[in-house]
């Protein structure tokens, strides 16, 4: 009975679209059920096919990571179970210039080194079953530059080299979007799909 109950409010929400799909997100993140630039139905799927989360976080991490996550690509690809990416619904196409493309904007919202150490270390390294030696870099999928959140679901320890290449994909589409050759969801789906494709998908290379 409580089962069937559920289904049939969940397929008030969902049945209209079509198709019905149950998730279970590795955080709680503030969806408010609009796009990522906050004007209509969420955006395209990012790294798990499912749309990012949406996550207002600033200065700290929120969410954590369950069960057993495995990298993808030698280790050049998050888990799109336990990461599939997560942004700020606060950065939006229409704020661009305060925001993101504002000078200083990272540093208003990157928790302190701390707080992500613990996380990369309490949570991320065993999610992801990497020993304390490893070196790596807690990497947000979905950069802070490009409006990315805090989220357990953003996070991964990211393999060597460092500066790893995914950086210099950030800057330029970051460029991009500030420049407006790209839209910020486009960007934002692509990274967060696969970040070694992400400038040939969107026509940037």
């Amino acid at each position: 009975m409580r089962l069937a109950s559920v289904a049939a409010v969940a397929c008030l929400t969902a049945c209209q679209n079509g198709a019905l799909s149950i998730s279970l997100p590795t955080s709680s993140p503030s969806h408010d059920g609009t796009g990522q630039d906050g004007t209509g139905p969420a955006g395209a799927p990012g790294s798990s096919g499912h749309p990012l989360l949406r996550v207002h976080d600033p200065r700290r991490v929120t969410g954590t990571i369950t069960g057993h996550c495995t990298f993808r690509d030698h280790g050049r690809l998050p888990d799109p179970r336990c990461t599939p990416g997560a942004v700020d619904p606060n950065v939006t196409q229409a704020n661009l210039r305060v925001t993101i493309c504002h000078p200083g904007y990272t540093k208003t919202v990157r928790p302190s080194a701390s707080v992500t150490s613990r996380f990369k270390y309490e949570v991320a390294y065993p999610a992801y079953r990497e020993p304390h030696s490893r070196k790596t870099e807690l990497d947000h999928l979905v950069s802070l530059e490009l409006g990315g959140a805090n989220d357990a679901a953003n996070l991964w320890p990211e393999y060597p080299p460092t500066p790893n290449p995914k950086d210099r994909v950030e800057n330029a589409l970051h460029a991009a979007v500030c420049d407006g050759r790209v839209k910020l969801t486009a960007a934002q789906n692509a990274i967060a799909r696969n970040w070694q494709t992400a400038e040939q998908v969107l026509g940037l290379s």
